[in-house]
């Protein structure tokens, strides 16, 4: 098997994403300098000596004590780093050494406020110490607290007793050994090469990818997809094989999209009984329950997103369907589909027709400003529902030929067909700013790798049903995005 896409035409040339560069990375110590070459951690292993930690340190403490002159950081730095070579020759200084030298740098110099910035700062790394101790979390990453609690409580790997027992480092790795198998199918033994590659993303935190690759990958579990879209067609058969497929989704960690526009509206007749039907909004609540019930061992809540087309006789009902609080609706978020015909209606206050999608006959007409000023009134009041522009959709839709797309996922990033499913990640742009502007070139090569790394996901990804791992693979679709663009 071969892959096409990297520079140079062989998807093995893509470079590696090295780590965020730092105003020292070009420094090195001069003739008459020596400087340490590695670092005691307080586990008492040994790491190899980061001159640009120290700068980091120093910076954040002189931008809190206000001190105006942006390279303190990197001038405090080279000196420790002298002092440090004179003071340890014969063996590695350790992390208390380290930042008891920072210290005594800084009043030295007569940079009393940042050094008092500084003891405040190690006072607080002390602090978050103790309590991820607590947490049985060991931290190579150095995440917030709360970064550290959600890791333990859904992340993490854990024993019988519920301890965990991988650190943050440990689990990344994880994730990107589990997820470079995929690169031996297409050249036998890449896997390793592209696993330290996916891994410097990871712990270095420029891309994470969602949450059921984070906590399946290389777990029995398996399932790596964030979201998927079910089909539901108007038979009670279909309805209730949808339940059960969303079950096992949701068990697995994922969550679940249906477009319910074909089922047939409430009273409107049911031969196989001659009765009446109850509508679409009376099977949710049935979702609901089962989204409710069913989960990862409680480590994630189940997501569904329910859409019904603006033309649906029920759709004013669907619209309050939150507002209302008959239907409860906890884990769903609700769309409305509309088209160009209905948005043009709108504007102009044209009617707008809706019709019963049993029989394709329109079964009534009502003012198009009316339906779209109850759909912004109750998005005002509850949030939902929300609007999916399906015909600029579709538009956009790189495979026509495949079908109509009528849903998304439950957070609505990725339109999808029937049992496609959304493997996503994000680029953490707070980790590209240097000195206040963009590194573009390390971003397009970190894009390019954590592009390879979501469709390595789908190979790797194990599938609770066999149409999910059909149209994955068929289609291959990702999506990669951005965070951390407030920082």
């Amino acid at each position: 098997m071969s892959r096409t896409g990297g520079p140079g035409g062989g998807r093995g040339r893509w470079p590696l994403a090295p780590r965020r560069p730092r105003a020292n990375d070009a420094v090195m110590p001069t003739a008459a300098e020596r400087w340490p070459t590695e670092v005691r951690r307080r586990d008492g292993t040994l790491v190899a000596f980061d001159l640009g930690r120290i700068e980091d340190a120093v910076t954040r403490a002189a931008r809190e004590a206000r001190w105006p002159d942006p390279t303190v950081g990197a001038a405090v730095a080279r000196a420790v780093a002298g002092a440090l070579g004179r003071q340890f020759p014969r063996r590695a200084p350790r992390v208390e050494e380290i930042q008891d030298a920072v210290e005594a740098r800084l009043m030295a110099t007569g940079l009393e406020t940042v050094a008092r910035a500084y003891v405040r700062y190690r006072s607080r790394r002390e602090e978050l110490r103790a309590a991820k101790a607590l947490l049985e979390v060991r931290d190579e990453l150095k995440l917030s607290l709360a970064a550290a609690t959600v890791l333990r409580a859904r992340y993490l790997r854990r024993d019988e007793r519920g301890r965990p027992v991988e650190s943050t480092g440990e689990m990344m790795e994880r994730v990107a050994n589990a997820v470079a198998a995929a690169e031996d199918g297409y050249e036998p033994g890449a896997s390793a090469r592209w696993a330290d590659r996916f891994a410097s993303l990871l712990c270095h935190l420029d891309f994470l990818p969602n949450s059921p690759t984070l906590m399946n990958a290389g777990s029995p579990i398996g399932l790596l997809s964030g979201c998927v879209v079910l089909p539901m067609d108007d038979s009670l058969r279909s309805i209730f094989t949808t339940l059960g497929q969303a079950a096992l989704v949701h068990q697995a960690g994922g969550g679940t999209g249906y477009a319910l526009s074909h089922l047939r509206p409430r009273g409107d007749r049911v031969a196989s009984t001659g009765g009446t039907a109850s509508g679409p909004l009376s099977f949710l609540p049935v979702f609901d329950a089962a989204a409710d019930v069913v989960s990862t061992g409680g480590r994630r809540r189940g997501a569904c997103m329910a859409v019904l087309d603006a033309a649906h006789p029920d759709i004013f009902e669907f619209v309050e369907a939150k507002a209302s609080g008959r239907y409860g609706l906890s884990h769903f978020n609700l769309s409305v589909g509309v088209s160009d015909a209905f948005m043009r209606a709108a504007e102009r206050g044209g009617r707008h027709r809706l019709v019963n999608p049993r029989t394709g006959r329109t079964v009534a007409e009502v003012p198009a400003p009316r339906l779209l000023e109850a759909i912004a009134d109750a998005a005002h009041r509850y949030g939902d529902p929300g609007i999916l522009f399906l015909d600029r959709i579709n538009r956009a839709n790189p495979l026509p030929g495949a079908g109509r797309i009528e849903a998304t996922n439950p957070c609505g990033e990725v339109p999808l067909l029937p049992y496609e499913s959304c493997n996503l990640g994000s680029i953490n742009l707070a980790r590209f700013a240097v000195r206040g502007r963009l590194d573009w070139e390390r971003l397009a090569t970190t894009a390019r790798v954590a592009t390879r790394f979501l469709d390595d996901v789908i190979d790797v990804s194990r599938y609770p049903l066999p149409e999910l791992e059909y149209a994955a693979r068929a289609t291959r679709k990702v999506g990669l995005g951005v965070m951390g663009l407030a920082e």
